[in-house]
């Protein structure tokens, strides 16, 4: 196997591959050019980086340290809703505790939805918002053992580094080489890739790690790319780093700008700053300038950094003996960092269909057609964000909110929350493996206030079972105690 481009997609997924195959004599090599540099676009994960460790044996002490990471419980949603009550809204990671609390959240979504004032918000009744708000890892005490899921932030550098070379150490294969050609079989499959310095690196299978160049799946095998820019309108991100002061936030914050939004990540080093906004509806001097102000960085001689977003994703991820990962095989906005949840899954589960299929393409359209379904649900999910914000400050939230460009079945999941239906049937009937939990459309939808005008609202008649949420918070609170504040780190 030979895996052109490293990164952290490059070396997870070789690392992944080399994991599955290894012990039968695979052999892995990742060519990477010293010459082309790393995008590294978002430094958040989902909880499948912690699952991808775990599964690789990697101990948290051994990387986080050496990638400057932190714990991630969430994410904080702030200004997508001008509604009161609603301007900002934590999208956890759930766990085990939140099975007790969640069924009173749903209830009291079901009840709001058709009028009935009471409280439902999605603040109240989760475990992770609780801990993030308060500066607690996900780290319990022994006699606790119902942790939170949680993912991380990370130095996207140090990352691709740090598995560079726990890999190498472990037997794969590190070229540094710039390719100039690929070579094809007369049957058409890549049979090997050729050197700036005339060295040929043959391989039965080969991963494009190229980035948005596609050198092998897009340029030499004419892979056609899916573009989803009529229903994502962002494609431009703004970078600016800056010094934190030391205590912060287990959570990654998503705060809505004019024409998109910014985040904010805390790193043991620094707190990584970037705004995501559509080059339709403004420059990039004028990009720069809102996020140096929102970040307190005007006049500051730094430098910022900016980057071209080409969002959609190949049409077959799998074609020929290529497998199309990370950035080459396409790219959903940050929003809800999916970019190394997509890489895992898509290394995994390649791995398996290829030996399940007797290391034959037997399996290669169920994974392309599964792989492409995980894709279509995810961009439904962060599509909802856009299509569902309660924002009318500016044309670009306006038109983001009017336009119709929506899959059947994003359509068929708004229908449900506002036709008052069961939200569970309705994501199980629109997707087969949703990508996204039920939880994560009520956070969304409760979250922005997406109810009846308050003025319609009612109260609750007598004799109406409503969720407690005095009992939810409290029992949350004590919870909450067996959880150790994150500790300080020195800016």
């Amino acid at each position: 196997m030979v895996v052109l481009g490293g990164g952290s997609a490059g070396w997870i997924t070789a690392a992944l591959l080399h994991k599955e195959w290894g012990p039968l004599g695979a052999s892995v090599t990742v060519v990477e050019s010293p010459e082309i540099g790393i995008i590294g676009v978002g430094e958040g994960s989902t909880p499948q980086l912690k699952a991808l460790f775990d599964h690789l044996g990697i101990a948290e002490a051994d990387w986080m340290a050496a990638c400057d990471a932190t714990y991630k419980l969430g994410i904080r949603f702030s200004g997508w809703s001008e509604r009161d009550g609603h301007e900002s809204y934590f999208h956890p990671f759930s766990g085990p505790v939140d099975l007790h609390t969640q069924p009173g959240f749903f209830h009291n979504c079901a009840l709001a939805r058709r009028g009935t004032d009471v409280p439902a918000h999605p603040d109240d009744w989760y475990l992770a918002r609780l801990l993030a708000d308060e500066g607690r890892g996900p780290q319990a005490a022994d006699s606790f053992p119902f942790p939170p899921s949680y993912g991380y932030h990370f130095d996207a550098y140090k990352l691709g580094a740090f598995l560079r070379d726990w890999s190498v150490e472990r037997g794969l294969v590190h070229r540094e080489a710039k390719v100039a050609s690929v070579e094809r079989a007369e049957h058409g499959d890549i049979a090997a890739l050729l050197t700036e310095d005339g060295d040929r690196i043959a391989g039965d299978i080969f991963v494009d790690c190229s980035g948005f160049r596609a050198l092998l799946c897009q340029q030499e095998l004419g892979v056609a790319f899916r573009d989803f820019g009529e229903n994502l309108f962002n494609d431009r991100a703004v970078v600016m780093p800056t010094q934190h002061g030391g205590v912060f936030k287990p959570q990654t914050e998503a705060v809505a700008m004019r024409a998109g939004w910014r985040w904010s990540i805390p790193l043991t080093s620094r707190t990584g700053n970037g705004y995501v906004y559509s080059s339709r509806y403004l420059s990039d001097e004028e990009a720069e300038a809102e996020l140096r102000e929102a970040i307190g960085m005007t006049g500051d001689p730094q430098e910022a950094r900016f980057l071209k977003m080409k969002v959609g994703r190949v049409e077959q991820t799998w074609h020929r003996n290529c497998l199309a990962a990370g950035l080459a095989q396409g790219f959903i906005e940050p929003l809800e960092a999916t970019a190394l949840h997509i890489v895992i899954s898509t290394a995994m589960e390649f791995a398996q269909a290829y030996r399940q299929g007797g290391f034959t393409a037997q399996h290669r359209d169920i994974f392309n057609t599964r792989t492409a379904e995980r894709y279509e649900g995810i961009r439904d999910y962060i599509v909802a964000h856009y299509r569902l914000n309660r924002r009318t400050d500016t044309q670009y939230w306006r038109e983001n909110a009017g336009h119709d460009r929506l899959s059947d079945s994003l359509k068929a999941m708004m229908t449900a929350w506002f036709t008052h239906k069961d939200m569970s049937e309705a994501l199980a009937g629109a997707y087969r493996d949703a990508p996204y939990p039920v939880m994560s459309w009520h956070a969304l939808l409760a979250g922005y206030g997406t109810f009846p005008p308050a003025d319609r609202m009612k109260a609750p008649e007598q004799g109406l079972p409503v969720a407690d949420v005095k009992e939810t918070r409290a029992m949350l609170q004590a919870c909450a105690a067996n959880f150790s504040p994150y500790p300080a780190i020195s800016p």
